[in-house]
């Protein structure tokens, strides 16, 4: 018995988690740039060691996991596989408010990178197997405005929370404080990963291949 595939309401419900995801990625990676003044001073960090955080700690990690990630995604069911995930690399950017040094900044940033780069594998596979060929462009569309919403929240939500952080007398953030402004801030940042990472898990998996008919242009 072949599968069926899944609604039209389903399939655009999953892109919109999905796109949401990328967002929250953006703002869980770009998060750190608002945030080096206060780090270097804590920890007095030199500008190569800041530039690493802000670069190869993530992006060599991103990039080369992007094959592996490729290949499980073949392999298992793609909406487990994004919500564990998204609820890795928000553990990994709330660990980075509890960080003692160079070291744990750097394993944390890394893990970010490594976790993230599972995303646009997971979501363009499962596009592509919930709507046809010919209709394709219009849903990459909506996921892709990811790029510019969580690039310019980053920046907004980064800089808002931070300057709320740095009025307040005393911070805490679910029982855990006192805390410094900038590492509120991570653990703010962080939150709604893990409100979005289960919803995955309810998402019903779109059949693999079923809109690869062959002879379709």
């Amino acid at each position: 018995m072949n599968p069926k595939p899944i609604s039209e309401r389903a399939a655009w419900t999953m892109v919109g988690l999905c796109t949401l995801a990328y967002i929250c990625s953006f703002i869980d990676r770009y998060v750190l740039g608002i945030l080096v003044q206060p780090i270097k001073a804590e920890f007095g960090l030199s500008d190569t060691q800041m530039g690493l955080l802000l670069g190869p700690a993530f992006a060599i990690f991103y990039a080369t996991m992007g094959l592996p990630m490729g290949w499980i995604t073949d392999r298992v069911r793609r909406t487990w596989m994004l919500g564990v995930a998204v609820a890795f690399w928000s553990l990994a950017t709330g660990a980075m408010g509890f960080v003692t040094g160079f070291a744990t900044l750097f394993a944390a940033r890394m893990a970010v990178g490594i976790s993230e780069a599972a995303l646009s594998p997971g979501a363009l596979s499962m596009i592509a197997d919930s709507f046809p060929r010919k209709e394709r462009g219009r849903p990459i569309a909506v996921y892709s405005t990811a790029l510019t919403i969580g690039a310019g929240l980053a920046s907004l939500l980064g800089a808002s929370i931070l300057a709320y952080a740095k009025q307040a007398h005393e911070l805490t953030f679910l029982g855990f404080g006192p805390l410094s402004p900038w590492r509120f801030t991570f653990l703010v940042v962080a939150a709604p990963g893990f409100l979005l990472a289960p919803l995955f898990f309810l998402l019903r998996e779109p059949p693999r291949g079923m809109n690869d008919v062959e002879g379709e242009k």
